[in-house]
């Protein structure tokens, strides 16, 4: 398993554990609001606790587009890239 790979998983247990599921339940491309009810102040807690394990600031303005598990882990390599 690749680093990238680990790192997903990690991030579907975490987005899971927020969203109230069981990480086998939370599929890559799976809407968070459409197909497992998740409002705003979840998403917003998904973002503090990548800031708080992974030490990367994802801004608020890309809620819109963080809306399954796939564009989160793309968020965050595309931030932590922009680490210095």
């Amino acid at each position: 398993m690749t680093q990238e790979e680990r790192q997903l998983e990690e991030l579907r247990e975490m987005v899971a554990e927020v969203l109230e599921l069981e990480p086998g339940e939370l599929t890559d491309t799976g809407h968070f609001v459409d197909d497992y009810e998740a409002d705003s102040l979840r998403a917003i807690e998904i973002l503090a606790r990548i800031d708080k394990t992974y030490k990367v600031e994802i801004p608020q303005s890309e809620l819109p587009r963080l809306d399954n598990l796939k564009a989160v882990h793309a968020a965050l390599l595309r931030y932590s890239g922009d680490r210095g």
